[in-house]
């Protein structure tokens, strides 16, 4: 059996990262909720993904932005023609590359900056690990 992993993060604002996510990135809106225990969140995957994302927010709690321009989240697209149409989602999406902090992610990648500043790079590549 293979373990569903969740990464979890806390947000100052969820709805904000979900058209980052969700139209940008293609993903699912998986569950969301309101006011539980003076926390607000939503999961956000593929339905049969053996991840999802996780975004809270706490009632009266402040976390701001990402740490570094190195707080990353990568997802190895090893088709051209995925990988292309995926950058072509995220900037349809109203979403445009950034630089990466680390080049190697330049190279076969393009980076992209969430809402709260953490970053996702697309990387045309395949990881067989």
């Amino acid at each position: 059996m293979i373990p569903k992993l969740r990464v979890a993060r806390p947000t100052d604002d969820v709805t904000a990262l979900i058209p980052f996510y969700r139209d940008g990135l293609g993903l699912d809106v998986l569950y969301q909720f309101d006011g539980h225990n003076g926390f607000d969140g939503v999961m956000i995957g593929k339905r049969d993904a053996p991840y999802h994302f996780e975004f809270t927010r706490a009632e009266g709690h402040t976390v701001g932005r990402a740490p570094s321009q190195d707080n990353l989240l990568v997802f190895y697209v090893p088709d051209p023609n995925d990988w292309q149409s995926a950058i072509e989602r995220m900037t349809a999406a109203g979403f445009q590359p950034v630089a990466a902090f680390n080049p190697y992610w330049d190279e076969n990648g393009c980076t992209f900056e969430d809402p709260d500043g953490y970053r996702v790079v697309i990387q045309q590549a395949s990881w067989s690990m």
